[in-house]
């Protein structure tokens, strides 16, 4: 047998390079474009022809519609897209798919690969390594080295994929099923999903398929077949993803999987027509009939063996002639598949995009929403979606505002339990329940904090780091905002074991403090859920609220040794209510530090 393990883990190799060809390109392009690329996606997804758009477009620049649609699994468990609209960015995303195909067929066989990879790799050492600021060029740079090394992939796969026809016996069960009709087509089909799932590539499984359908190895119908069970097969990338994710992660995973099982279901159905009008599709723009390599192959080991064995054991000299008739047919095929690939998604979209509605029903039938939700447990972030790193930030915002409104709650609990009768079951309770929430705050802290330090460590640009760096800042005073109002029924516990009451007058500056930090603290949140649109004038409010817990902080710090020496209140009752009044101007304090990070790092010179 000529075809040994060593040769197995060159395919191996090969594959492999051409899949992380296609990751230094799709991780280049994002932190090159960096922020940007995650606005486009929420802002072109308000209808769902403008989601298929997205969709379509995005993948078609990052060459993968595994990683796109990870990133859409990821916009929806972070709330920044609904399942309806991620449906239509997904199905655009099958299209923008076949874009990869095209470039195969186009610059796969025509062009010599090492014409201009290693050029490419030349130039993109330089950006990488000879520029030495921090700019774009150097993601260009990886851009480029990533679309070389896809190509030196593609080469490769070329050079060590099997020869069937030499070593029939290493796929004796596929030979076998290859001439069942019907049933042939079903395996193939399996077996092109199922490669698919292994190699987690829809694009890899064209390019294999594309190689061996061009020398002539399968028939173009089967190779159809293959490339109809890898649109299956791709779907298992974003479904792990969404594994570890919310209710909504696992229905748009879900969703992708329904829409792609049932396009392959119609075109099965009409399966052989199809592809009949896909083989007269690609003789009708001139390129030849895709069936006609796989008929000449088999005609020619039959009537001349001697020349068949040339042909395949690379002896014939180049310019002879049945070289540049397989040339030919090769492209013929290359152009079939491409076209069929294409034909198949436009088809399956034009159905589809009607039904959108319809899918978003079956996938919450097929996966309800639970009761409850742990309340421990993160509502955006979680473990399973970090293949997007740059696009990960704003599944961290979301988290960020929902630790905000979490402890914006305390500070309303802490004003209610100045006024619950003391030493009470009621106050004890209430206690109780800000502790714990000040527990979960301290936990909330560290996961999001753990989340950003993991995005921090993949390949992020200048302006996802500096974001990174302001959004831990900014957890780190919503913990301390926590910390205050826990610290309100430290200040209270005191005030009850040393038997000193307070007046009116007390609980009514307490409570108008209250009301100037409350007012405080939703400014911010109301900020934080806009992140990316901060004004001026929002943060100028904000610094006036700022102002005026200062003023009205020191007003009761004058007055209250005035009420004092009147004997309006003990001195002990003045001690604690001084406590409490600095606990909520330290709270305004740590507001106000939040705000700063947004002014640094988020504010839009808008009015």
């Amino acid at each position: 047998m000529d075809y040994s393990f060593l040769d197995f883990l060159g395919l191996l190799g090969a594959v492999g390079l051409f899949l992380y060809g296609m990751k230094v390109m799709s991780e280049g392009l994002q932190k090159a474009a960096g922020d940007r690329l995650r606005n486009i996606l929420s802002v072109m997804t308000r209808n769902r022809f403008m989601g298929l758009l997205t969709g379509c477009l995005i993948t078609a620049l990052i060459q993968s519609s595994s990683a796109s649609t990870v990133m859409v699994v990821s916009f929806v468990n972070a709330g920044l897209m609904s399942l309806a609209q991620s449906m239509a960015v997904i199905m655009g995303a099958n299209v923008g798919t076949t874009f990869t195909a095209w470039i195969i067929a186009l610059f796969g066989f025509k062009v010599n690969i090492s014409a201009f990879v290693l050029p490419m790799i030349a130039l993109a050492v330089v950006l990488l390594m000879m520029i030495k600021t921090k700019s774009k060029a150097k993601n260009i740079g990886e851009f480029l080295i990533g679309f070389a090394f896809l190509f030196m992939g593609l080469d490769m796969i070329s050079t060590y994929v099997p020869d069937l026809q030499n070593n029939p016996e290493m796929f004796a069960v596929l030979k076998d099923y290859a001439s069942l009709g019907t049933k042939s087509i079903l395996i193939f089909t399996l077996v092109g999903l199922v490669i698919t799932m292994v190699i987690q590539s829809s694009a890899a499984t064209f390019a294999i398929t594309l190689i061996m359908c061009s020398k002539g190895w399968i028939t173009f119908d089967l190779a159809c077949a293959l490339v109809l069970g890898s649109n299956i097969g791709t779907t298992i990338t974003p479904i792990l993803a969404s594994l570890s994710g919310n209710v909504a992660a696992k229905r748009a995973s879900m969703g992708h999987l329904l829409f792609n099982l049932f396009g392959t279901i119609w075109c099965l159905c009409i399966f052989v027509p199809f592809v009949n009008f896909n083989s007269w599709l690609t003789e009708a723009i001139g390129q030849g009939d895709p069936n006609a390599l796989y008929n000449y192959v088999t005609n020619l080991e039959a009537t001349n063996p001697e020349l068949y064995n040339h042909l395949f054991d690379n002896s014939l000299p180049i310019g002879h002639a049945t070289l540049k008739t397989i040339a030919l047919m090769q492209m013929s095929v290359s152009f079939g598949l491409s076209i069929f690939h294409t034909t198949f998604n436009l088809v399956n979209v034009t159905i589809m995009i009607w039904l959108t509605s319809v899918y978003v029903k079956m996938v919450e039938w097929i996966i309800p929403s639970k009761k409850r939700d742990d309340e421990f447990s993160l509502k955006f972030i979680s473990g399973g979606l970090m293949n997007a790193t740059e696009l990960n930030i704003a599944q961290a915002e979301k988290e960020i505002t929902v630790y905000a409104e979490r402890v914006g709650r305390m500070i309303d609990m802490a004003q209610t339990l100045i006024h619950t009768k003391e030493k009470g079951e009621e106050f004890n309770t209430l206690l109780s329940r800000v502790e714990k929430y000040e527990d979960i705050s301290d936990r909330m802290e560290l996961e999001i904090a753990h989340y950003l330090n993991r995005c921090a460590e993949g390949r992020l640009s200048n302006e996802g780091k500096m974001r990174i760096a302001a959004m831990l800042n900014i957890i780190s005073e919503i913990e301390s905002i926590a910390d205050c109002c826990l610290g309100i029924g430290k200040i209270l516990n005191r005030k009850i074991q040393s038997s000193v009451e307070f007046n009116d007058e007390i609980y009514s500056n307490i409570d108008t403090m209250y009301t100037y930090v409350r007012s405080a603290m939703q400014m911010m949140i109301a900020q934080l859920r806009d992140i990316e649109k901060v004004s001026n004038k929002s943060l100028i409010d904000s610094y006036n609220k700022e102002r005026e817990i200062n003023n009205f902080r020191n007003f009761l710090r004058s007055g209250n040794v005035e009420n004092i020496n009147a004997k309006h209140y003990e001195y002990q009752a003045g001690i604690y209510y001084m406590d409490i009044i600095g606990d909520l101007e330290r709270t305004g304090d740590y507001i106000i530090n939040v705000i700063d990070t947004l002014r640094d790092n988020f504010c839009k010179q808008a009015g």
